[in-house]
């Protein structure tokens, strides 16, 4: 009898454990017999493919030799063949990314020596400002052959650009991080939970080169998978801080409470010829000059005009 009372207990305990569990919500509670450990709530990033879906198109620019996204990007200006794409990245879970300001990231003593910088950031000369590595991967594949073109972007600042839909079940919150900051300008970049980092299409370096003015191979006419993976995984380099590991061994620049669900993807077709008002769903829509603006259409202060 006292063991039967004993197990009745146990049950009894775990039971309470998991109706605490779904009464709380921010916090994961996991039940191991009568022992219950609490996990402390974690960010989790994913790419919104429904908005990725529904916001491409293919069309010719004139890209100006004065856009960074074409000095970074190795890229010849003038006319080009262009897929542009936005890419929306949500925080889905019960705690913020809070970077604060890349100063202090890029010299945390503030001595002026960037040597014990913790490797978040790196300069970009065109921008004048710090870019934070390793944010996202953008890859056009070919499905036939898996081959992968890389796109021009290569600068990202975290912002609440965007509230999560209701639909993910995330209360209403007020944003907290709306600066990139610069060099000697304090910055607070980071996504709240419930909150979403977007890139829009018109947005530098949003896009693909198609016709080969990249140095990369022309992309043939034909479907393709744009391909969106948030804090992906990286192997370090020599020196390179590995501040996040993976199960499968992998180093991330950001924590999360789940690495699996990091990749967005989408099925596009690259015309043969996409005519003056392009071809996708932003067909038609307005062709903005990037070579002003930053990773979110801001004013850039770019190197050369200081």
């Amino acid at each position: 009898m006292p063991r039967m009372r004993l197990h009745a207990t146990r049950l009894m305990v775990a039971a309470y454990a998991i109706v605490c569990a779904t009464l709380v919500g921010l916090t994961t509670i996991t039940v191991t017999d009568t022992r219950v450990t609490a996990q402390a709530p974690m960010p989790d990033l994913t790419v919104r493919e429904d908005v990725l879906h529904h916001q491409w198109v293919v069309r010719d620019e004139n890209l100006a030799a004065s856009a960074c996204s074409v000095q970074e990007g190795g890229i010849t200006p003038g006319l080009r063949r262009l897929v542009r794409f936005t890419v929306m990245t949500p925080n889905i879970g019960s705690a913020d990314i809070n970077i604060g300001d890349p100063n202090r990231h890029i010299d945390p003593n503030g001595d002026g020596d960037f040597s014990d910088s913790d490797g978040l950031y790196e300069f970009a000369t065109c921008h004048a400002h710090y870019h934070f590595r390793h944010y996202a991967t953008y890859e056009l594949v070919d499905p036939e052959t898996d081959f992968v073109w890389r796109a021009a972007k290569r600068g990202f600042c975290m912002l609440d650009t965007d509230p999560n839909p209701a639909y993910m079940g995330q209360a209403p919150r007020s944003w907290q991080f709306r600066s990139c900051g610069g060099v000697g300008i304090p910055g607070n970049q980071g996504i709240s939970a419930g909150w979403a980092d977007t890139y829009r299409f018109f947005l530098a370096g949003q896009y693909f080169v198609l016709d080969g003015g990249d140095g990369q191979p022309a992309v043939p006419p034909g479907d393709y998978i744009i391909r969106i993976t948030v804090n992906p995984p990286f192997v370090a380099a020599a020196g390179e801080p590995c501040p996040n590991v993976d199960l499968s061994g992998f180093c991330h620049q950001l924590p999360e409470s789940d690495y699996t669900n990091n990749i967005g993807q989408v099925r596009v077709t690259i015309p043969d010829h996409p005519g003056k008002e392009g071809v996708g769903p932003l067909a038609n829509s307005l062709v903005v000059d990037e070579s002003e603006l930053d990773e979110h259409g801001f004013k850039c202060a770019k190197a050369d005009k200081k």
